[in-house]
């Protein structure tokens, strides 16, 4: 006997990526500002909004026969891409090989590993991330790559990001009716920023748009690099993918700034998220004062904190 098909069900959890809930803040709130509003990412399947890039590379690599059945899939990544690529690799029956490092929190690495990844962790220095850390992941990458005959997703170079984070500023404009006047976003590999701000743009070109860096590593602003603590943005060097034009302008934002507003977001708004999400609504705050009341700010909430518990435990414990 045939089940019966329910109204609300999905070939796979693939189908479950996009989509998600855009939020207003109620308690975090410039006195003189805006609203802001979070674009809940930790909706998707793996809790975070990688899981849109993931899926559009691995699709892009499929249609152009650079990916075969059962093929060996090969990344670098601070956690996040690694986890949402275990999860498509695991729909799709690949097998995925990961270059990650301590720097970044161990539930990612946890996670990746629960979804049948092999996992390379190269050691940092302090658990911080540097350009060298940055470099040195690539490197190991490229190794297993070429020793593996797999195909590299290579984030940093790789554009097909661009077409999933299009999808994300059109759901954006959609859920905001248009009535959007700033969009704010960390810079990782610079596909996000890109991607859902070109969207927003075609739809209004007063849209201001707003890049996001470590002020600890300002490479974007023109500063030298250095050593950070905020996962999974400020590769330390230009990244292939940034394009100047793109932002009106850059914010940056300490590590201890975006520790801060992530601890302030589940204690104020029930919002549990990582460091990246801190940075973005401090950045946020601050453009909503900027263009003043009546303005509306929308801004990313990358992942969830569940992600970080080890890594929050590890800071509060110093201190």
């Amino acid at each position: 006997m045939a089940h019966p098909q329910l109204p609300t069900s999905s070939p796979n959890i693939l189908q479950r990526i996009g989509g998600t809930s855009l939020l207003a803040l109620r308690r975090i709130a410039p006195e003189h500002g805006g609203r802001i509003l979070l674009k809940l990412e930790n909706e998707n399947p793996t809790g975070s909004m990688k899981d849109r890039p993931a899926l559009a590379m691995i699709q892009a690599a499929e249609a152009a026969g650079r990916l075969e059945a059962n093929g060996t899939v090969v990344e670098y990544t601070g956690g996040s891409t690694g986890v949402s690529l275990a999860l498509v690799c695991a729909v799709r029956g690949y097998r995925l090989h990961i270059v990650s490092s301590d720097a970044f929190a161990r539930e990612k690495l946890d996670h990746m590993r629960a979804f049948g990844a092999d996992v390379d962790v190269v050691p940092s220095v302090d658990g911080r991330m540097t350009e060298q850390l940055t470099l040195a992941m690539i490197d190991a990458a490229r190794a297993i790559t070429e020793r593996t005959g797999g195909y590299w997703t290579d984030q940093l170079n790789n554009e097909a990001q661009l077409r999933a984070y299009t999808a994300l500023g059109e759901e954006i404009w959609e859920q905001t009716g248009g009535r959007i006047d700033g969009f704010v976003q960390c810079v990782g590999t610079a596909a996000s920023l890109r991607g859902t701000g070109a969207a927003l743009r075609r739809h209004h070109r007063r849209i201001t748009i707003v890049a996001v860096e470590p002020a600890e590593s300002p490479v974007l602003s023109g500063g030298r690099t250095g050593a950070h603590g905020i996962d999974g943005v400020g590769a330390g060097f230009v990244v292939p993918l940034w394009q100047a034009d793109t932002a009106d302008r850059i914010e940056l934002v300490s590590t201890q700034e975006a520790d801060a507003m992530a601890l302030r977001l589940a204690r104020e708004e029930g919002l549990f998220a990582g460091t990246s999400t801190g940075a973005n609504v401090v950045a946020a705050l601050r453009i909503s004062e900027q263009l003043g009341p009546g303005a509306t700010i929308v801004t990313v909430m990358c992942d969830t904190g569940m992600k970080y518990l080890s890594r929050r435990a590890r800071r509060e414990g110093a201190h």
